[in-house]
């Protein structure tokens, strides 16, 4: 199998979380930049990466990275590119997605043009034709430049990795799978005789990446992927390494997952989400305010994404409401750890006690801290 460098994006504070999964999955030279983390790998673990990453964005092949300061410069880089070793005769390869920041070429439509004309220049030279039809698979390109240096992209996975395929019905605010997943990974709660509770679970996106996590479900194994269609990943590695990731579900160990919310109609759709990603029968469901919260287990873990920034806007209420979850937790719940986001900058003073760590994350692109209060062992 050919050896290629691989990329799994991801959101900004996640790059740890994507390289501890890329290491676990036995990826090689793992190195981890600002918003992505390369990989050596083949096509098996192009397959790999876009089956069981949890956290990552998207997976792709690093086609080139140079320095380009003319738009002359950039048609001969592109155009040495073997592109002809990945997209076929009959390849479709638009120029998907370009940002610009700090470069001396900064016209994105003239950036995708030139892009475009040097690829197809040289499809045309390597297969002989004067014609590429593009009627065939797709391989998005992403042009990705910073400083006057050119990241060039194919995009394996289509549509982003969030899209798990169990979340049709969504509620305001929602949180990306992605995300919610990370937020588990970094709690360490695995399932075992450990519970775990989110008490303001919205439509259940935090409690169903926990119990996915917990079984051992490989987050992409029932969507499609771009890549699927690649001429260069034999079909029977996609079914082979499916069956393989469906080998590993273990659904032996015990898993004890609460989840609540207000909204009586929010915690329908969380119900039917979980039947939809085959879960439901580890997360226990209900519609109640956390005020009526009463302890389920000596030890455990809360997980929560509640209210703030544009979702509540109101800097008393927010303190209201943090200023109750630390009465409440510490009271109830005593000897449990807690894991709570939010962009509220006053956070602690206003829950009662400080974290024992607290990690800054982007949820929705709005700056938030991951509060982690550590329980009993």
């Amino acid at each position: 199998m050919k050896k290629y460098t691989l990329i799994a994006s991801a959101t900004m504070g996640l790059e740890s979380v994507v390289k501890d999964e890329c290491k676990e999955l036995g990826f090689e030279n793992v190195t981890t930049f600002n918003g992505r983390v390369e990989f050596d790998g083949n096509e098996e673990d192009i397959v790999k990466a876009n089956l069981h990453l949890r956290c990552a964005d998207r997976v792709f092949v690093k086609m080139g990275e140079f320095k380009a300061l003319t738009f002359d410069n950039l048609f001969e880089n592109i155009k040495r590119i073997p592109w002809e070793n990945i997209i076929t005769v009959d390849g479709e390869f638009p120029i998907s997605w370009v940002s610009s920041v700090k470069c001396k070429l900064f016209s994105k439509s003239d950036i995708q043009r030139i892009v475009k004309k040097a690829i197809v220049e040289r499809l045309r030279m390597a297969y002989q034709t004067d014609e590429l039809v593009e009627t065939g698979a797709q391989y998005r390109v992403k042009i990705q430049a910073h400083n006057d240096i050119f990241l060039i992209m194919l995009d394996t996975s289509g549509e982003g990795l969030h899209k798990r395929g169990y979340r049709n019905l969504i509620n305001e605010a929602p949180m990306k799978e992605t995300m919610a997943a990370a937020l588990v990974l970094l709690s360490r709660w695995k399932g075992g005789d450990r519970a775990m509770l989110d008490p303001m679970c919205g439509t259940g996106t935090i409690a169903i990446e926990a119990a996915m996590i917990a079984r051992n479900v490989a987050p992409g194994v029932n969507r499609n992927f771009a890549s699927e269609k690649w001429s260069i990943i034999p079909e029977n590695l996609w079914v082979d390494l499916r069956d393989e990731a469906f080998s590993k579900e273990d659904y032996d160990k015990e898993v004890k997952i609460y989840a609540s919310d207000l909204d009586e109609g929010t915690i329908e759709i969380a119900r039917l989400n979980a039947i939809r990603a085959g879960v439901d029968e580890e997360i226990e469901f209900k519609c109640m305010n956390f005020l009526e919260l009463e302890n389920m287990a000596e030890k455990g873990c809360l997980i929560t994404n509640p209210p703030y920034g544009d979702r509540l806007l109101d800097d008393d209420a927010v303190e209201r409401l943090y200023g109750l979850m630390g009465d409440i937790f510490m009271m109830r719940f005593p000897k449990w750890s807690y894991y709570i986001i939010t962009s509220y900058e006053n956070f602690e003073k206003s829950f009662g006690k400080k974290a024992t760590k607290n990690r800054k994350l982007y949820n929705g692109g709005i700056k938030c801290h991951y509060y982690q209060y550590y329980g009993a062992r």
